[in-house]
């Protein structure tokens, strides 16, 4: 008997195998809907942030401590420095 059974499993695997895996695909993408948030929280567009983090920038620059001509100057000794 047994052999019969998996001599038509066997041969006709693609017509078992399909629906099981509808129907489990199916309560995955329920289960997936009920545990998973749908909120997406807003955010500004890339553009505008990039325009308000220049704009802060712009304010740092003004003081002429926090800009350097030159990036190796950031940690020049003294004893080199210009006068």
């Amino acid at each position: 008997m047994w052999p019969l059974v998996y001599g038509f499993l066997r041969s006709n695997a693609r017509f078992v195998v399909f629906p099981v895996a509808v129907i489990i695909g199916v309560i995955g993408y329920n289960v997936e809907n009920l545990v998973s948030s749908k909120y997406t929280p807003y955010n500004q567009s890339i553009e505008q942030q990039r325009i308000e983090r220049l704009t802060s920038d712009d304010e740092l620059t003004k003081n002429k401590k926090a800009t350097y001509e030159n990036v190796l100057e950031k940690n020049l000794s003294e004893s080199l420095r210009k006068k």
